[in-house]
């Protein structure tokens, strides 16, 4: 069965075609995606005060949406400011300086302690730890921030949440928008997984090293080692250097101890940020009533709005891009109301559905259509959204082509998630982005050639699965 496309799936579709373009030419695309809200309103609505509205209302909807994200980068970011003040961050990242000895063994120890967490706990607090430990270590031995954030993200965001072994929620909506058992569905994506991990990590490395080699990429460590160096004379006599010890070693276990907990507890996703979060605002306030003591109340003060300050200035430029592509989903209708067909999915999915009927059905074509429908159904951000739409049409294509359901399932979910859970989409990789302090725009034109290496590969070995 087919869906009805109106023209606010085209004028969408238009939008998103302007959107890439301008990313490609390196462009802000914050006043194209206040043009397509507007306009997606006014022909919606029909009404110039509703559109107008319409932009304000999706803003506030984003924001909402991206909120908790924004604080526990904010949270971090405020501690990483006291630990810095102090010196104990210096303290607490010497033996990791020693046993991370080169940008190369930065990237992948990074890279795949962040793909273990991630599997457990998905990648959000994951990458919260990573940045809050390993981070310093590795841009020190001069990997690039940049080069961090990218481990962070293909390891995390792309190979663990596309397969989501452990916590199977990804394997589970897909499996049964196709009618599978989730154990098909699994087993059908580890080959892929790992295919499409392999190409895009080694892919990724290859490009960072040769950029790193030409001078175009260069490692931070001069300017963090620098920054640390000051802000150390600044501060001296804050702390006592065994205090200072004995803080730097209580940090790494209180995170432990969160690992810990989020296991026995059964913690995912937003509580298991939250654990992070509320760790992190704790140990911000013991070292700063040890360091400032009688000033700690201003000073805790005082490092909350510096973080609070860069979780914004990261964010501003985020929010009208997200306000757009959160049309494409259930924004939608709680943003500008029910104005789409009795039929509609959403924007996103309905755009989806009209491609797999458009397209002929052999095993090629069946590969290569799950690869783009999950991939169009990834740009909502969220990498979640779509994917039973893309279990849904694997399901069409199987019984088409005769079989090959749970590896065009498979497939459909690993591209949506690669695409739209926090490799290519800039606001969904923002965590990655800000706790190593880089553009997220530039960070996801880095991963743009890697991904899209791997999808091409992993769609080829789909065909031969199927």
């Amino acid at each position: 069965m087919g869906v009805e496309l109106v023209a606010l799936h085209w004028i969408y579709l238009l939008f998103i075609m302007f959107i890439i373009g301008f990313m490609v030419a390196r462009k802000d695309t914050s006043l194209v995606c206040i043009a397509g809200i507007f306009l997606l309103a006014a022909v919606a609505t029909h009404s110039l005060s509703a559109a107008v509205s319409g932009v304000f209302n999706s803003f506030i909807y984003a924001i909402t949406e991206l909120l908790p994200t924004i604080l526990v980068i904010s949270i971090i970011v405020s501690m990483s400011k006291v630990l810095s003040a102090t010196g104990i961050n210096d303290v607490m990242v010497s033996p990791f300086v020693r046993l991370i000895r080169t940008p190369a063994w930065a990237y992948w120890t990074i890279g795949i302690l962040m793909m273990v967490i991630s599997w457990f706990f998905w990648p959000s607090p994951a990458v919260a730890l990573m940045g809050a430990v390993l981070l310093p270590a590795a841009v020190r031995v001069g990997l690039p921030a940049l080069g961090a954030a990218m481990a962070m993200n293909l390891f995390g965001h792309g190979i663990a949440l596309s397969g989501d072994f452990i916590i199977q929620g990804a394997p589970k909506l897909t499996a049964d928008a196709a009618g599978l058992p989730v154990g098909d569905v699994i087993a059908a994506s580890v080959p892929l997984v790992f295919v499409m991990g392999a190409v895009t990590t080694v892919t990724a490395f290859y490009l960072l090293r040769r950029d790193m080699k030409q001078g175009r990429l260069v490692g931070g460590d001069a300017e963090i080692a620098a920054a640390t160096d000051s802000a150390l004379e600044k501060t001296e006599g804050l702390l006592a250097e065994t205090a200072k010890k004995w803080l730097a070693l209580l940090i790494p276990v209180l995170f432990a101890l969160d690992v810990i907990a989020m296991f026995y507890l059964r913690l995912q996703g937003g509580e298991a940020t939250a654990l992070v979060g509320g760790t992190a605002i704790f140990i911000l306030i013991l070292i700063s009533v040890l360091a400032h003591r009688q000033e700690s109340f201003a000073e805790v003060t005082n490092y909350f709005i510096e973080g609070f300050q860069f979780g914004f200035k990261v964010f501003g430029p985020v929010i009208p891009i997200a306000a757009f592509f959160y049309l494409g989903d259930a924004g939608f209708v709680k943003i500008i109301g029910d104005y789409l067909p009795q039929a509609s999915q959403g924007i996103v999915n309905d755009l989806g559905v009209a491609l797999a009927h458009a397209v002929p059905l052999n095993n090629e074509i069946g590969a290569v259509t799950l690869t783009i429908v999950g991939a169009i159904t990834g740009l909502d951000g969220s990498g979640f959204s779509g994917i039973s739409l893309a279990g849904s049409v694997a399901h069409l294509f199987a019984v088409a082509i005769g079989g090959g359901a749970a590896t065009l399932t498979a497939l459909g979910q690993i591209a949506a998630i690669w695409v739209g859970g926090g490799t290519l989409v800039p606001w969904a990789l923002i965590p990655a982005a800000a706790i190593c302090g880089v553009d997220p725009f530039e960070l996801a034109r880095r991963n743009l050639i890697p991904v899209a290496v791997g999808l091409a590969v992993t769609t080829v070995v789909a065909m031969f699965l199927i």
